[in-house]
């Protein structure tokens, strides 16, 4: 297939059109008196998407649907699953790979869509169950004898985020008397406050890298092997490595466990993986970390399906180009109405701006178009009492992407002045999608509000292992499927690269006698 961007569509100078003029969703009480809401709904089994306060109309809709079949979204999706080499630049050096983090999930069928990449995900979730077996039976325990109940996870960007906040997510789900911390800040107060948390002599050490280089690991790593020597315990009965095969951590006689990622898993996309399933699997037990996966795959079966309207991942990705591409807003707000989700903004904001912060197409030419948009978010309803002013008011149209459970997690709640904790945040919930979209008129000034503040809704009944899954599958689907749209590649990050080349060289001046703060200041003079 040959690639193109939106920009060579049939459909692309329709919607700059219709760009000009977006359905205004404070007219005639369209949202309140009218059926959109109820048309405008995306559904699967285990998760919503309500979208009718976007600024969309029944026309962009179809046309959405001309642009995914011209530009063959779903056929691209399709061909990543079966590995197809997508991670690369026509005619440049670029790394030339597979995209197939979603083998890592497609374990639930006889018909995998890449057989030997899911054959190796399932020897690697073999190994890890009967290692974990081991560890709940205490066969495997610390240097001193004594169970394992902690694990530090080690690690920093996709090594870190994913995991981080996917069990962050999942803590009321989580075995008894298991705790799960996490190291990746090379500032050594991160390492510092972890290490006085934890009872070493019954803590798992997970070192994740896939290259067995990063500095920022390798580093914490050192730090805290030198306290379990410190403690009197050998740090081969602690620590495990979780790294591409034959990298310089795949050592066997420094390692109690080597688990294995591969190259074709970009860091942001690997919480599926080993780099995500040692820490969830111990914390989780694998029973539940299985339906996490099962949700992931659920989506990544659901992304293949080719009408725009009953694809939700597609829909949400083709209405995030519409408010960034066509009606130029240039950020995104990611709010969930769960604590629990209190990380996810941050996975999903590297995951994003990693993947789609690009301004050279997979033809090697410069983009002519807006690519992605900057993510970030909090929880609700924390955010309305600090920023949600701007959304509201400011003169920066902020578009939103509200997540939201119809239940919690713990179900311990208590009514207050009639009504419940969860209604409450609920009611708030829904009170500022219709907000944003219908504003508020108002003799005084100061009191208007001009709504046509676009969102949408994820809603699900709960949040446990198998929504996390869907839920992170979903975005990780809109992302790739934005990136085939905008024709850049997703799956690479040269603009990381550059700041690690800089980084060793200013180290080099911090060895020896160039380590005073005149000679830095004089390095750096000279890079300028």
């Amino acid at each position: 297939m040959a690639y193109k961007s939106i920009v060579q569509t049939k459909a692309y100078e329709k919607l700059m059109g219709l760009a000009t003029r977006p359905y205004d969703l404070t007219k005639d009480q369209a949202l309140v008196d009218g059926d959109r809401l109820a048309r405008f709904v995306c559904r699967s089994e285990l998760i919503n998407l309500h979208y009718g306060t976007q600024r969309i109309d029944e026309q962009v809709l179809q046309l959405f649907q001309e642009v995914a079949d011209e530009l063959g979204l779903v056929e691209q999706f399709k061909s990543m699953r079966c590995g197809a080499i997508l991670n690369k630049i026509e005619d440049a050096e670029s790394e030339n790979r597979q995209v197939l983090h979603t083998a890592c999930r497609d374990v639930f069928t006889e018909q995998p869509a890449e057989p030997a990449a899911t054959a190796s995900a399932v020897q690697e979730l073999d190994r890890l169950k009967l290692f974990l077996a081991d560890i709940d039976a205490g066969k495997i325990t610390g240097s001193g004898g004594r169970r394992f109940t902690t694990i530090i996870h080690v690690g920093i960007g996709g090594s870190d985020l994913g995991p981080r906040a996917i069990y962050e997510a999942l803590v009321p789900f989580g075995l008894d008397n298991r705790a799960v911390h996490f190291i990746s800040n090379v500032d050594p107060d991160d390492a510092a406050r972890v290490l006085k948390q934890v009872d070493l002599s019954c803590t798992l050490v997970n070192i994740v890298s896939k290259s067995g280089t990063t500095l920022e690991t390798l580093t914490n790593e050192r730090i805290v092997v030198g306290a379990l020597e410190a403690a009197g315990l050998d740090p081969m009965n602690h620590c495990l490595a979780v790294t591409g095969e034959g990298s310089p951590m795949d050592d066997p006689e420094k390692y109690l466990r080597s688990f294995y990622m591969y190259d074709y898993i970009g860091g942001r996309y690997s919480s599926t993986s080993m780099v995500g399933a040692v820490t969830l699997g111990f914390f989780l037990g694998t029973d539940k970390f299985s339906g996490f996966l099962r949700g992931a795959s659920s989506m990544d079966s659901l992304a293949e399906e080719v009408q725009v309207k009953n694809n939700i991942p597609l829909l949400l990705a083709l209405i995030g180009i519409w408010n960034h591409t066509f009606l130029g807003y240039p950020t995104l707000a990611v709010l969930p109405y769960s604590q629990a989700l209190i990380r996810f903004p941050a996975h999903l904001q590297q995951c994003d701006m990693e993947s789609n912060g690009k301004s050279i197409q997979r033809n090697g030419k410069k983009v002519e178009i807006k690519t992605g948009p900057v993510i970030w978010g909090e929880p609700g309803t924390n955010g309305q009492h600090a920023f949600y002013q701007l959304l509201h008011q400011g003169t920066e149209i902020v578009p939103v992407e509200f997540i939201g459970f119809k239940k919690s997690q713990y179900g311990e709640d208590m009514q207050v002045e009639d009504t419940s904790s969860q209604q409450k945040i609920l009611a708030n919930l829904y009170a500022q999608i219709v907000a944003m979209a219908m504003g508020q008129n108002s003799t005084n000034p100061n009191k208007v509000f001009s709504g046509n503040r676009p969102s949408s809704l994820l809603l699900a009944e709960q949040l446990d292992p198998e929504v996390m899954g869907v839920l992170l599958a979903l975005y990780e689907a809109k992302i790739v499927f934005q990136g085939f749209a905008w024709n850049i590649n997703s799956f690479d990050q040269e603009g990381v690269q550059l700041g690690k080349v800089l980084a060793n060289r200013f180290l080099k001046e911090m060895v020896g006698e160039g380590n005073s703060q005149e000679s830095l200041e004089r390095y750096f003079l000279k890079q300028l």
